[in-house]
């Protein structure tokens, strides 16, 4: 399913839910959270979930979850891996790195990465 589509999808969900959804997609926006003063996770933005892409312009998504772990940023914060990469060795190197989650964008439909992030959540907000 192509990219714009699920992102579109994602966020009539999260407003028909009354959830703010902040997409970050390229290079000027992961500049603008991680080189500016508005580096929002340093100023203290805890957002419910972290969705990622391995593949990413400027660091992939492995290299921003160890940048984010490294400067113990959102720690309690479940991460995800939606992308379109399904190799084994890729989904266990997300695990290692400590996310919660990894969805192929092939094998799914945007519902089902709603739900699975929502579940997530609530799983994080229940052992908070």
């Amino acid at each position: 399913m192509d990219k714009q589509k699920i992102l579109q999808e994602l966020q009539t969900e999260f407003e028909k839910m009354k959830k703010e959804l902040k997409i970050k997609t390229g290079l000027e926006e992961l500049d603008e959270i991680f080189h500016t003063k508005d580096y929002i996770l340093k100023e203290g933005f805890v957002p419910d979930a972290l969705v990622l892409d391995i593949v990413m312009p400027g660091m992939d998504g492995f290299e921003l979850l160890e940048k984010i772990r490294a400067d113990k940023l959102a720690p309690k914060v479940p991460v995800l891996f939606l992308t379109n990469q399904g190799q084994s060795s890729d989904i266990e190197h997300a695990k290692k790195l400590g996310a919660q989650g990894y969805i192929v964008k092939a094998s799914t439909i945007p519902s089902e990465v709603l739900s699975e992030v929502m579940k997530y959540i609530k799983e994080a907000k229940a052992s908070a």
